[in-house]
């Protein structure tokens, strides 16, 4: 994870001050060029300038030059680019930093910002360092609501007209720290859960139809464009090749391989629909499939290793095959009559 430590900007002017602070200390000119690694000649000019113009005299000057600029409608969609998570753009851990976002800008609209520009303008989209919340507050709920009441039946009906799996895609990750639930124990006696402190895990991406099925692929990297095509063509070898392919805006889903791949021959048999922004409750995966394959599946299960938890999530996503009136009912929790 990228740290935050001082600009060049930042050092220089340390260093114009603390040459000041050692020469008033006594410090000779050429040791204090050597301690601070500079010239002689530098710590001349910088001495004259505070005796002239004070300490502020040594502060950087702002370069001179037009900013990087997003236009008001590219800077209002960054929350949502944002909010699909660092993983979707390839980074490992969901954890968004000014240098990250920063990417995140350049590769969506070929703009470079520094680290201080992204803060500024983070601030200005209201968005601050903070624990992760479940909702956002740009959800537009009418159209959330308007997409039960009418988009979803017409989706059930455009399948079964034109003869499609209808299936609902998402991902997320299964890491080695186990998804703690209460146990019974006895009293006075708090039971301990060993765990290895690590971030490690494995990056899911997963398929859900209404008459239960159930469709995984699972990696240790973080997942790219090229593994939703992977998956994609493994929903339709084991799902049927006429697919409508429910998911929501992701940038794994909108890189150009997958577009030039739904364009092709090979994926001209799948349909997609994107689901609106900021509404992950529309996918019963966030309705209750990850909660139930991390929560109940896996509850309080401790890997030693990527490999014994990949061994025991086959377990789970085997175990929940077996329960198609529970995937049906993921279903229903998001809302989702049929």
């Amino acid at each position: 994870m990228e740290t935050d430590g001082p600009t060049p900007r930042e050092v220089r002017e340390w260093r114009r001050m603390r040459a000041v602070q050692l020469k008033q200390q006594g410090w000779k000119q050429r040791d204090i060029a050597s301690a601070l690694g500079i010239t002689q000649g530098a710590v001349s000019q910088w001495l004259t300038a505070a005796r002239d113009g004070g300490s502020s005299a040594l502060l950087s000057r702002p370069v001179s030059g037009a900013p990087p600029h997003l236009s008001v409608a590219k800077r209002n969609q960054i929350p949502e680019l944002l909010w699909h998570g660092a993983e979707a753009y390839g980074f490992r851990g969901e954890v968004w930093t000014c240098v990250r976002v920063a990417h995140v800008i350049a590769q969506e609209f070929s703009v470079v910002y520094s680290k201080s520009q992204v803060s500024r303008l983070l601030r200005t989209l209201n968005w601050t360092p903070q624990m992760p919340i479940e909702r956002a507050v740009q959800r537009d709920e009418a159209a959330i609501a308007h997409w039960r009441s009418a988009v979803w039946p017409q989706l059930m009906a455009q399948a079964k007209r034109e003869r499609r799996t209808l299936v609902f895609v998402d991902e997320s990750g299964f890491y080695l720290l186990p998804g703690s639930v209460k146990t019974y124990a006895p009293k006075g006696q708090t039971p301990v859960l060993r765990e290895w402190l690590t971030r490690d895990h494995l990056s899911v991406m997963g398929g859900l139809t209404a008459q239960g099925q159930v469709y995984v692929l699972v990696r240790e990297a973080a997942l790219s464009g090229l593994q939703t095509i992977e998956f994609l063509v493994h929903l339709q070898r084991h799902a049927g090749e006429r697919l409508l392919v429910i998911w929501d805006g992701s940038p794994i889903h909108r890189w150009g391989e997958v577009a030039d791949f739904l364009g092709s021959n090979a994926g001209r048999g799948i349909v997609v629909e994107q689901l609106p922004g900021y509404a992950p409750d529309l996918n019963p995966w966030d309705a209750g499939g990850w909660q139930h394959l991390k929560h109940v599946e896996l509850r309080n299960v401790s890997c030693l290793d990527l490999e014994e938890l990949h061994l025991q999530l086959d377990l789970a996503i085997g175990r929940l095959r077996q329960k198609p009136d529970l995937i049906q009912a993921f279903f229903q929790a998001a809302g989702l009559t049929q």
